[in-house]
């Protein structure tokens, strides 16, 4: 094997060089100095000496990988609960104790805040933990036979890397998930076909478990009853995807069989029906917290008039409605309005609406924008809310709760709503991924 090599073509230095780390990136890596120049060290943390080998050398940092701790081990080190961490790029920040973890999260929020908005919160509300593994109930993992090795690997890519991590078992993943990843490897491997599948896709509802196999060319027959016999032993809803999602077809049970994925909020008495390519929240156990604490911060009572954008199949939508006076939901994905009216009908509630439009687009004349609405609740995707922020201005509302998957487009638009006279009264930090560096949080304005 050839010496490895930064893009210019210069050989990395092979020796491992030590490195005091100063503090911790958003990313999740040990920032230190070495002969005055920054270097990110992937698994340090601050006030470690740690001996790292380099992995990149570009020309205003450097990037390394730490192998020991020399010195000065940082009190929130913990021993990774994977035993592929440190190779499987799914998880970054294991070697952190997960109190660490959310502090360190809601560091990035307050600083974003900061430089985006030039704010803080009035209250910082306490942050949002629940299960920290055996979270993850929708995946998209990869799949590859390695000609080789005789043998499958199914799971997430290597850290900086296009190749398939080797791994056995995965403690993020649901447990009924994660159960599968090896006998799911032994089945492709009997497939004619095992060469032609890149991707099982998994979502997962509270009471059943569902895979998506894409396949690259058409399967035999054999193939077929291989995946029908995995389903039937192990109690799963299968699909194949032979080319885009609307090829996306059920093998097991047979179509004409009821299999309906959902999940419920018991405390509101509601059962959300989904499909297994639909958006849902990654981890159940923040979604249950996390709804409710919306709802709580937006007071809602059974006068309000509340507008929700990026509703999705009204994952908040519905939970609004069964508090509220009347709810409507907006959406830019027909499909998930169509699952949002199914969900309304379903769950027998006749005080909400869904409606299709392009959020991000020009809303004049919509039907949804000639109502009255004192209340309204963002979740948009990680590109923020910027586009609609001035119609919610002048739709006025009393109190505007915003959840966001990215602490930078929530301070942007923080910074838009401060300006139109609104205030920051709450935020805070909910571990929708825990062990990851994505930052997830919850705001509450106030005009």
């Amino acid at each position: 094997m050839g010496k490895r090599r930064n893009r210019r073509g210069k050989p990395l230095p092979t020796e491992p060089v030590s490195v005091t780390i100063d503090s911790l990136s958003h990313e999740g890596r040990g920032v230190g100095r070495i002969d005055g120049k920054t270097v990110f060290v992937d698994g340090a943390l601050p006030g470690e000496t740690v001996k790292m080998k380099y992995t990149f050398q570009r020309g205003q940092f450097d990037e390394g990988q730490c192998l020991e701790v020399e010195a000065n081990a940082n009190v929130d080190r913990v021993e990774p609960p994977c035993a592929h961490f440190g190779v499987c790029g799914g998880c970054s920040m294991q070697h952190l104790s997960t109190d660490a973890q959310i502090t360190h999260k809601q560091q990035i929020l307050s600083e974003q805040l900061e430089h985006f908005a030039k704010t803080q919160p009035e209250q910082w509300l306490p942050p949002m933990q629940a299960d920290l593994i055996g979270y993850r109930r929708k995946a998209r993992l990869g799949v590859r036979y390695v000609i080789k090795k005789e043998r499958t690997l199914i799971g997430f890519r290597e850290k900086h890397s296009n190749y398939l991590a080797d791994i056995e078992h995965c403690p993020i993943l649901v447990k009924q998930v994660a159960d599968l990843l090896q006998p799911m490897s032994r089945l492709i491997e009997k497939m004619d076909s095992r060469l032609f599948i890149p991707q099982i896709e998994v979502a997962c509802g509270d009471d059943d478990v569902c895979l998506i196999v894409r396949h690259l060319q058409p399967i035999s027959e054999k193939d077929h009853q291989l995946w029908v016999r995995f389903a039937q032993e192990y109690d799963l809803v299968v699909y194949l995807q032979p080319k885009g999602p609307k090829t996306v077809h059920r093998i097991w049970p047979p179509e004409d069989e009821k299999a309906q994925l959902s999940y419920s909020f018991k405390e509101y008495g509601l059962e959300m029906l989904m499909e297994p390519l639909d958006f849902t929240q990654v981890n159940s156990s923040i979604n249950t917290k996390m709804v409710p604490a919306a709802i709580e911060l937006l007071d809602v009572q059974p006068t309000d008039n509340v507008l929700d954008l990026f509703c999705g199949l009204g994952n908040f939508t519905l939970p609004l409605a069964s508090k509220a006076n009347y709810v409507v939901g907006v959406e830019g994905v027909q499909e998930m309005v169509d699952r949002g009216t199914i969900n309304a009908k379903h769950n027998s509630l006749e005080n909400v609406a869904f409606y299709q439009s392009d959020l991000a687009g020009d809303l004049t004349g919509k039907e949804w924008l000639d109502r009255e609405y004192n209340k309204v609740l963002i979740d948009p995707a990680r590109s923020g809310a910027i586009e609609v922020i001035s119609n919610i201005v002048k739709i006025g509302p009393e109190k505007i709760v915003y959840v966001s998957c990215n602490p930078a487009t929530l301070a942007r638009d923080t910074g838009e709503l401060v300006k139109a006279g609104y205030k920051l009264k709450k935020a805070g930090v909910l571990d929708m991924f825990p062990h990851t560096t994505h930052v997830e949080s919850i705001a509450l304005f106030e005009k």
